[in-house]
């Protein structure tokens, strides 16, 4: 690596030094080799630098899975300055409040969201440079605020600019999808995004023939970890813009004999509806992991069905420490409900109201310990007072979750709900996740969700949406009945709405606020 530390643009440098040569990015009909990328980036890099990007700077990436992308996060990180890549669904009023809060000085976007940046763009007092991917014309480009084309802030060859900065300082700030509220950017070091990959790619045993397919956005951090990852251990990464297509994805696993697969449930759910899938479609694939709480019976037995040869992980964890716990794949038939144990080099414990360590079986709010845990929140210092308290050493700050869980005998964690979430209904507290797990259990149901709504007479009443599979005929009476079956009084949906799908963020995320 260069230098005495490394940062974290030198798990690409270093890859470009020992196999130059071989193709990292797999892009649609784009193959770059790990040369190809230090190149380019390098180029940017000399450019954002010359337009007066300063260290600690930050420059906002608003565009889709491309290579102009990838190129660009490495680059921003070759400037010494903050990468924050915003996913390009994203609105124009929201993305004029992201660019108002992290006051970038540089903007890199492609042409055909030009509707959704140029009014945001002109009103962003700290914006110096904005570069345009794709089909501009001069007329265009004259029209929008310090613009050049994408071709000439990445023409020329030569080394990265300088290094001017250390590993505490910000790598990226990467935005919370606001599902609960206002966006917050989480802020994340060079130290916490390297011990993060280095945890997570020691478990997952990745290595330099692993192929990933990554259907994520690069704006999620699942996804855009997906790519630091591969290319700190020499792996090819093939990128795709979403899982808008699942046959074609099937085709792109063959042709490219994919080995490693992160997805979320909604994708796997998708492709168990392809009426063309054959057992040995998958035969490539190593390891598929799914990150939220810990799937639904339902859902696993898909999983082993899909990927019969693979390793199945079942992951946890929130932004601000990018990864929580992982659940070993041989430990997926005995604890199908825990969501796992402490990935390595990070210490957990649960606290009760009182801020007292509980014991076993008990639950209470999720503390995490590490080098994961965020600096804070950008700009928002009571939010991060909110999460972030004094540990045990002095000086120390954990991570105070907001997550309910509970922790077993053997130390594997148990996702009950996020703390926000609850539903206090007749003076008894609900999980909604434990609702939602029973009602997933359900012949006939697809999907489930649960929340608390306002009653006069209980304070809240537990409402559960209901997807169900196609040509099953089942109403809310017959719901109700298998509930009663499961659950104690209390803990029963009050009412049972059936629903044609449930509302989800870009990153197949469900939106709650939109139910309750």
């Amino acid at each position: 690596m260069h230098g005495a530390v490394p940062l974290l643009d030198d798990y690409l440098s270093h890859s470009a030094e020992r196999l130059g040569d071989k193709i990292a990015l797999v892009c649609g009909e784009h193959r770059l080799t790990y040369d190809e990328l230090e190149t380019r980036s390098s180029a940017v890099a000399r450019h954002l630098v010359t337009s007066g990007v300063a260290p600690g700077d930050r420059v906002m990436i608003f565009a889709d899975n491309t290579v102009e992308t990838v190129v660009s996060f490495w680059a921003v990180l070759k400037a010494s300055a903050v990468v924050c890549v915003v996913n390009p669904l994203t609105k124009s009023d929201k993305l004029g409040y992201l660019l108002n809060d992290c006051l970038p000085a540089a903007l890199i976007t492609d042409k055909h969201l030009q509707p959704v940046f140029a009014e945001p763009a002109r009103n962003c007092p700290s914006l110096r440079r904005l570069i345009v991917s794709g089909q501009v014309d001069d007329a265009e480009l004259r029209g929008l605020p310090h613009a050049v084309r994408w071709d000439e802030a990445a023409a020329g060859h030569g080394k990265a600019p300088p290094r001017r900065r250390i590993d505490i300082d910000l790598a990226a700030i990467i935005y919370t999808s606001g599902s609960t509220g206002e966006p917050k950017g989480v802020m994340l070091t060079h130290r916490n995004m390297m011990t993060a990959c280095t945890s997570i790619a020691s478990y997952l045993e990745l290595g330099e023939d692993d192929v990933i397919l990554n259907v994520l956005p690069l704006a999620f951090d699942y996804g855009l970890y997906q790519m630091i990852m591969a290319f700190r251990t020499g792996a090819r990464l093939v990128l795709e813009r979403s899982f808008a297509f699942p046959a074609q994805i099937l085709a792109i696993i063959e042709r490219e004999r994919v080995t490693g697969f992160p997805g979320v449930p909604t994708i796997f759910a998708a492709l168990s509806d392809l009426r063309t899938l054959k057992a040995n479609d998958f035969a490539s694939i190593r390891y598929v992991t799914n990150t939220a709480a810990a799937l639904p019976l339902k859902h696993i037995r898909l999983l082993q069905e899909l990927f019969a040869a693979a390793r199945i992980y079942s992951m946890y964890g929130l932004t601000e420490c990018k990864r929580c716990t992982y659940l070993p794949p041989d430990d997926l038939a005995r604890k199908p409900l825990s969501v796992g144990i402490a990935i390595p080099n990070t210490e957990m414990w649960i606290v009760d109201e009182d801020d007292r360590r509980v014991g076993p079986n008990v639950v209470g709010q999720l503390v995490i310990r590490g080098a994961t845990v965020m600096k804070g929140y950008w700009g928002k210092p009571e939010a991060t007072a909110k999460k972030l308290k004094p540990g045990p050493l002095p000086g120390e700050q954990v991570l105070y979750t907001g997550d309910y869980c509970r922790m077993d005998e053997e130390g594997y964690l148990y996702f009950v709900g996020r703390s926000d979430e609850i539903i206090k209904s007749r003076g008894e507290k609900v999980a909604p996740r434990e609702v939602e797990n029973v009602l997933m259990e359900i012949p006939g149901v697809r999907e489930a969700a649960v929340v608390g709504v306002p009653d006069d007479l209980l304070g809240q009443a537990v409402k559960a949406f209901v997807v169900m599979e196609q040509g099953t005929i089942m109403g809310e009476k017959q719901l109700r009945m298998e509930c009663q079956k499961r659950l104690e009084n209390f803990m029963i949906p009050k009412s049972i709405q059936i629903v044609s799908s449930l509302p989800m963020t870009d990153t197949g995320k469900l939106k709650k606020m939109a139910l309750s």
